[in-house]
């Protein structure tokens, strides 16, 4: 399989390409030349294997030129046998809808399905390659907290994390912040998340500096994430044995998860809509609800993770609506830099297709927590709580909500909501009493850089 650009489809890439760069260097996003759409014999086929196998053979569609099947088969199982379940996720019940728990991997949350895949990914291409790769990687809470699980004592690879300081909760923090492995760094950020991922942009954007240090991503804006978080749509799928379209409800904050839904979708599975679910940074509701496309000022929630007013990922989603027409792909993400996109009518109706949107406010989240808690006995993290709420309120049937995060990464939530929180698990309750380390830094590009280049 091939790859392009999302702002310049006239030069190709291999698998290696998109997955070492992460970011095109004229600043757009990966995506492959052509999808294959799956049969529905194929997805009978596909049905009958685990998690492992059907990751195998999922991700096999997109990466064949870089690593072999048996290779690939490998690693998946080395990189999921630190789950605590054995089929990875879970599917449990919750009222009228579904739940696919996806916090069973080291560090709580949804973000280790892909990581620890990627970490892996990493030390295979490194173990072909004299070479050392420095990942530098934006996060609102959960995904700096799973790469450096994946990443730490690795050889060859160092890793700096972006996290806005004072902006992510107190767990979030400390599981980046704890970890002594000599190949990691956290920086926090006098800023929001999209400072930080704005940061991370112009950093790969400048060249010099990007290729000097062999600059590396696994934001969410990395392909490798996006097909190796597809997978649980396909198994959720399976597993529910039903012969018609269900739908997912996603806590959104930058468009990853629910583009990662999106793609099976164009891959032949029953998808009927996908739910995008944010909270009062409600950019991605409003454009899909109407077409507005404008950011506002990031509001500071009890769901931090979705603190996002600029979804890196729908950039994709753009390119595909527009016919994969780079050059209008381009011009559209140069009206979005300068917060005057607004979606045409003709792309709103192909979006609403296979999209929906809902937001929840601080009250309504709360307020989620304590009815579940009350009626089912389940305590819910804020994202996934903004999920079952939107969900809720389109009223869909056959609707599985995408539980993204432990509920006890986010104790102020539950604690405010019903008096009551979860610990963390034991092998994880090390971090409470650890000193936290990490460096305070400006909103400002060439002290992250400074920083990056003291450390190598």
């Amino acid at each position: 399989m091939r790859y392009v650009s999302t702002r310049d489809n006239s030069k190709e890439y291999s698998f290696e390409d998109v997955f070492i760069k992460g970011l095109a260097d004229d600043g757009g996003l990966y995506v492959p030349t052509s999808l294959k759409k799956f049969s529905s014999d194929e997805l009978s086929e596909l049905k009958k294997l685990n998690y492992n196998d059907l990751s195998t053979e999922i991700i096999n569609q997109f990466s064949s030129d870089f690593i072999s099947k048996d290779d690939l088969s490998s690693l998946i199982k080395k990189s999921y046998s630190t789950f605590r379940e054995k089929e990875v996720v879970k599917i449990s019940n919750i009222g009228d809808l579904k739940l696919l728990e996806l916090f069973h991997g080291p560090t709580l949350a949804f973000k280790d399905v892909a990581m620890q895949f990627i970490g892996n990914l990493y030390e295979y291409y490194l173990s072909k390659n004299d070479k050392k790769i420095n990942i530098v990687v934006a996060t609102s809470g959960d995904t700096g907290a799973a790469a450096i699980d994946a990443i730490k004592g690795k050889s060859n690879l160092n890793i700096f994390v972006l996290h806005p300081n004072n902006r992510i909760s107190p767990v979030q923090r400390k599981l980046m912040t704890t970890v002594e492995d000599e190949n990691v760094f956290n920086i926090a950020i006098d800023g929001n998340f999209d400072d930080c991922q704005n940061i991370v942009k112009q950093m790969f954007s400048d060249l010099d500096f990007s290729k000097s240090i062999n600059m590396s991503g696994v934001n969410s804006i990395n392909w490798a994430r996006i097909i190796a978080q597809a997978v649980y749509y396909f198994y959720t799928y399976f597993k529910l044995n039903v012969d018609k379209p269900i739908s997912f409800s996603v806590p959104t904050g930058n468009f990853g998860d629910v583009f990662a839904g999106y793609l099976p979708k164009q891959m032949g599975l029953p998808i009927d809509k996908l739910i995008v679910a944010t909270n009062e940074n409600d950019i991605l509701h409003r454009a899909i609800l109407n077409g507005d496309y404008v950011s506002k000022k990031v509001k500071e929630t009890l769901s931090p993770s979705m603190d996002i007013q600029l979804a890196s990922n729908f950039e994709r989603l753009i390119y595909y609506v527009n016919n994969s027409n780079s050059e209008i792909t381009s011009n559209i993400m140069k009206k979005v830099k300068k917060n005057e996109y607004r979606i045409e009518k003709s792309n709103l109706d192909i979006i609403q297709k296979d999209f929906v949107s809902e937001s929840c406010d601080e009250d309504e989240t709360l307020e989620i927590i304590k009815e579940n808690f009350e009626k089912n006995s389940i305590i819910l993290d804020p994202h996934t709580a903004v999920g079952v709420g939107a969900a809720n309120k389109l009223n869909l049937n056959d609707c599985v909500v995408l539980s993204t995060a432990h509920p006890c990464k986010f104790p102020a939530a539950t604690d405010n909501a019903i008096n009551k929180h979860e610990e963390l698990p034991k092998e994880l309750q090390y971090v409470h009493g650890k000193e936290e380390n990490f460096q305070l830094l400006k909103n400002d590009k060439e002290a992250v850089k400074n920083f990056v280049k003291s450390k190598l």
